[in-house]
């Protein structure tokens, strides 16, 4: 099966911070990957804008190394790159300041779409706007997109939306979220509601709980200042779990439109209770080999945040009242796996005695390394000999089933192109991200006030034993990371 590309219409890109590290590793590889397969018109063009004094050729050999380093295949690619840097601008402007204002308004076209990408500290959101207000540059039919951090808190994030609505509307504001650009997300949503087979089960009558994780197996060296000031409720819990558990136990929209499933997704995190402090548990990675501590990487010898949560949640609706939701994410684990799994209930009546030893049915969204569907059924085993019962999986991994032959497409490539098309429903709305702040700072507050260091965890680890005892108290047990 080849998918189909269909090709946007022309458009003028700005990446502000164009020569920084997520520029380098993501943005301008994922452009030249559309470019490849053809969704990128010949006419669009990709204007870089920073404060690096650089040339137009000093910018290209720039973007040519990225390419070279970050691309798949593009050092096999030389003619196609050079079309692709052909397509390319340069201009050194002045986030805070007047300079470079004038000369990127020259740049621009004034008949296709302008799409202003913001990777750029959040602290700069406000004085860019304001910018390309000012100056002209931005119209009513424009996008702007900004990268997360979207605040610090609930007050932090109704600033920076503050900030962002007073020169655009809320339909020119793309909130990106790069978990929410991942084909197994996005999987979900048409694996819920384009079979019938799942909606009917799709509830505490048959579900028991559901476990979403996001582990990683790398610490947090070389961004340890930064992500000393975040912890992981900030960093992960209150936006890439948060959508992923929205993407679960939200309600079938109307339409599949922007405005409706973020209505619904809105509707998930109203309805989650407050977290009581003994459904949480807060772990950081304590090395005692000599291979660097989470505190060795965030250069401070006290730190109290916390790299590792797992939680229990509840939604209280009547599609989710008595099942759990167990949310987890660390750093330094044993494994780099993401994963969603819906655990369902047990029969009613267990009519082979040695089903109660088995784990049961339960349907497995991987997200990452290897994305794919698991569903764990129970068989009889092959033979004679009695009835004697096995667990075994319905495997399926989007590059086997689907093409063997296709690139695997990047989340932050797929999520550009929707900028450009005008398509929000990948994107969080400025409300959903309130409403995430508003639920995680209490829980954040509590430990702030409580002084309560993380609990210790070995590298390679599957985390603290509070996080196990937070399963094992219900009679349940997490999943292994592999």
């Amino acid at each position: 099966m080849v998918s189909r590309v269909i090709p946007v219409d022309p458009f003028d890109l700005v990446i502000f911070g164009a020569t920084g590290d997520l520029s380098r590793r993501k943005i301008l590889p994922g452009l030249f990957h559309r470019f490849t397969v053809g969704q990128l018109p010949e006419e669009a063009r990709i204007i870089g804008a920073a404060r690096s004094d650089f040339t137009q050729v000093a910018f290209r050999e720039f973007v040519r190394e990225s390419l070279i380093e970050f691309a798949a295949k593009a050092a096999k690619q030389a003619k196609l790159v050079e079309q692709f840097l052909d397509m390319l601008t340069y201009v050194c402007v002045d986030a805070t300041g007047s300079d470079g204002w004038p000369e990127l308004k020259d740049v621009m076209r004034g008949d296709v779409v302008r799409a202003f990408y913001l990777s750029v500290s959040p602290t700069l959101f406000g004085a860019i706007g304001a910018s390309l207000h000012h100056h002209g540059i931005a119209t009513p039919q424009s996008r702007i997109v900004v990268e997360k951090p979207f605040g610090h808190d609930l007050d932090s994030a109704k600033v920076l939306n503050a900030e962002l609505r007073q020169n655009f509307d809320e339909s020119q504001i793309y909130r990106i979220d790069h978990y929410l650009g991942k084909e197994t997300v996005q999987n979900l949503m048409v694996l819920r509601f384009a079979n019938s087979l799942w909606e009917p089960l799709w509830n505490a009558t048959h579900i028991d709980h559901v476990q979403i994780t996001v582990a990683e197996s790398l610490g947090v060296e070389g961004r340890g200042e930064y992500y000393d000031r975040s912890g992981a409720m900030r960093d992960m819990v209150q936006n890439h779990l948060m959508q992923l558990l929205c993407l679960t136990a939200m309600e079938p929209p109307s339409k599949f439109q922007p405005s409706a499933v973020r209505d619904e997704k809105v509707k998930v995190i109203e309805a989650l209770e407050p977290v009581d402090p003994s459904n949480v548990a807060r772990g950081q990675y304590r090395d005692q080999r000599g291979a660097g501590s989470y505190r060795d990487h965030a250069g401070d010898p006290e730190s109290r945040t916390e790299s590792f949560v797992a939680m229990k949640v509840k939604i209280g609706n009547w599609r989710w009242a008595g099942t759990p939701f167990y949310l987890r994410t660390g750093k330094k684990l044993r494994g780099r796996s993401s994963e969603i799994a819906v655990v369902f209930r047990d029969p009613p009546h267990m009519i082979f005695p040695a089903m109660e030893r088995r784990e049961g049915n339960a349907l497995i969204i991987r997200l990452q390394p290897d994305e794919g569907i698991t569903l764990r059924n129970t068989i009889k085993e092959p033979g004679p000999g009695g009835m004697r019962l096995a667990e075994v999986k319905l495997d399926m991994t989007f590059a086997d089933a689907l093409d063997q032959q296709a690139e695997p497409q990047d989340a932050y490539e797929r999520l550009i192109m929707d900028v450009i098309r005008g398509d929000q429903t990948l994107f969080m709305r400025g409300d959903e991200v309130e409403a995430a702040w508003a639920w995680a700072d209490p829980i954040i507050s509590g430990w702030e006030e409580a002084g309560q260091a993380p609990a210790g965890y070995d590298p390679g680890s599957s985390g603290p034993e509070d996080a196990l005892m937070l399963m094992h108290r219900d009679g349940r047990r997490w999943r292994e990371i592999n």
